[in-house]
């Protein structure tokens, strides 16, 4: 069995791990910050200790426990599964919380590695879960990615939906679909279209590009 000073060292090293991640989400506006990780950690190192604990004793007694060392373990990840998806919000086309979410679900891992006395595979994975955290987030900034919009144009009379998206091009977004909608009380056209583009500014080109055209009583464009 682990001595006492064998589970205090896990659990100071689950606790350093846990929070020092949990502080790059806390900079970073999450919800889930530095304590979050840092109990999540601390309490996936608890419980490999408790099944180490518990199959420790049934090699002394096995008609006393018969556990299974794995089973705690597995259900401190299913339980994570409930916390990872309480951070993850869809807004529109964008997902946030995903990254959250998988360092929660990592830094259980890890404290799960910890917990069990696997010092290099648990550091391991927490140098590798940091710099994906710091390194590659800047690396990400720099690249140009996918953008997706909403946009909504309504016009006076039977609309010109071949301006519209000649306005769009010029902007150099692609429309992936166009909804469409008629008010014949007050003959007014309704297009609602899903465009994607790379980079910024985009956005108010567009919005001065539709502003500008023949008929149009109302332009608007969300995420």
């Amino acid at each position: 069995m682990i001595s006492n000073a064998e589970i205090i060292l896990r659990l100071l090293i689950g606790a350093v791990f846990g929070g020092i991640v949990g502080f790059e989400r806390h900079a970073h506006g999450r919800a889930a910050g530095f304590r979050t990780h840092l109990l999540v950690c601390v309490a996936s190192v608890l419980a490999m200790i408790v099944s180490e604990y518990y199959h420790y004793l049934s090699l002394f007694d096995p008609s006393y426990v018969r556990a299974d060392p794995g089973r705690i373990a597995a259900g401190a990840i299913t339980g994570m599964g409930f916390i990872g998806a309480g951070v993850i919000v869809k807004m529109g086309f964008n997902v946030q919380g995903l990254t959250t979410a998988a360092c929660l679900w990592i830094v259980s891992i890890v404290g799960l590695s910890i917990g069990s006395g696997l010092y290099v595979a648990g550091t391991t994975g927490f140098v590798i879960t940091y710099l994906a955290l710091w390194l590659l987030r800047q690396w990400e900034e720099r690249m140009p990615g996918l953008s997706y919009k909403f946009v909504n144009v309504v016009m006076q009379g039977m609309g010109d939906e071949e301006s519209i998206n000649l306005a769009i091009k010029r902007c150099g977004a692609l429309i992936e679909k166009t909804d469409y909608e008629r008010d014949l009380e007050h003959k007014e056209a309704t297009y609602n279209i899903t465009i994607t583009f790379k980079g910024e500014g985009c956005t108010e080109k567009l919005l001065a590009e539709l502003s500008s055209l023949q008929n149009v009583k109302r332009v608007m464009i969300r995420s």
